[in-house]
């Protein structure tokens, strides 16, 4: 079984209240994590005199406001289907992907804006302060934590099969990431003399722009979802191979797919041949239904309109071309 967002995890084996169990297990170990990390770090950086680990501490904050987001989302993302969600919840977890990526956005923002003031104070001839051993320890301690963190809630997300989950793993190693170039600018602010300092500004722009970039290449996609793009072109042309590889289907056309969460929505017309019964033509459509569910996972749902075939031409894998 193949999982379309993941060919390597099958999550559909999973649940809907198991998948939202681990979901909210990993984001609430990243939440308390976040929160003890986020307060020590700006304390440490107030009294280590370090603006850069003030900063890192900031973006720990905003790892915590993240992990409520998707606590409140995944688990409404796995409700059933009612009378206003019709093809279910799954675009709450859409959502929740793209407000993750916009909070690392306006933290790399705000890294960059306060990075580039305190190097050009520097350079025009303030003396930045020295920072501690205080501040140095702690940075230490915001990498090792922060990478395991990352490494736990990525292989927990990508396991059960939720975007949001794996974006907030980003954000983790984003977190981290940002904690090494603020450990290079304290390191050298400490050990090489008071015109190095300015490497700890310096530093915090260069991971502004990995953390931008990391909050488009999660953001993207959710918005892309958002906006009801299409499954992958390879994905789809797998998927005309199944349909018309199934005995019984003469033809098809009308295909459209989208996604919402980790849910994939595919609809599409067969032509069978206009001599066979009902019941028959039925039959064959639900073959067809399983296949792709076999192919794809069985979260994926079907949407599947039976015609007559009336003799039009069709490409390989027999989808019309007229």
């Amino acid at each position: 079984m193949t999982n379309i967002r993941n060919t390597e995890n099958t999550p559909g084996a999973l649940s809907p209240d198991e998948t939202v169990r681990r979901a909210r297990h990993v984001t609430w170990v990243g939440f308390w994590i976040n929160a003890a990390l986020g307060v020590v770090k700006i304390l440490a950086g107030v009294l280590g005199r370090s603006q850069a680990l003030i900063a890192d501490g900031v973006h720990s904050i905003s790892d915590f406001v993240s992990d409520i987001i998707v606590i409140v989302f995944v688990g409404i993302a796995h409700k059933k289907a009612d009378a206003d969600h019709q093809y279910g919840h799954g675009k709450f977890e859409t959502l929740a992907t793209l407000i993750l990526a916009l909070i690392l956005g306006a933290v790399a923002v705000a890294f960059f804006i306060d990075g580039s003031g305190n190097t050009w104070r520097a350079f025009h001839g303030q003396e930045l302060p020295r920072p501690t051993w205080l501040a140095l320890s702690m940075i230490i301690v915001s990498i090792v934590s922060k990478e395991w963190l990352y490494r736990y809630t990525r292989r927990e997300g990508e396991r059960i099969g939720s975007p949001a989950v794996v974006a907030n793993a980003w954000h983790h190693r984003s977190d981290a990431l940002s904690s090494i170039a603020t450990l290079v600018g304290v390191g050298g602010a400490m050990f090489l003399g008071a015109r190095w300092r300015v490497l700890d500004p310096i530093a915090a722009m260069a991971v502004s722009v990995f953390i931008f970039g990391v909050a488009w290449s999660i953001g993207k996609p959710a918005l892309l979802e958002l906006l009801e793009v299409a499954l992958p072109a390879d994905v789809c042309r797998r998927m005309w191979s199944v349909i018309g590889s199934t005995p019984g289907v003469v033809a098809f056309h009308h295909f459209a797919s989208r996604r919402s969460g980790s849910r994939a929505f595919v609809e599409f017309h067969i032509k069978v041949d206009p001599d066979i019964s009902v019941s028959r033509a039925h039959a064959i459509a639900d073959d067809v239904e399983h296949r792709l569910q076999r192919e794809f996972g069985q979260d994926l749902h079907t949407s599947i309109h039976i015609e007559p075939y009336a003799g039009e031409s069709t490409d390989d894998n027999r989808r019309c071309t007229d």
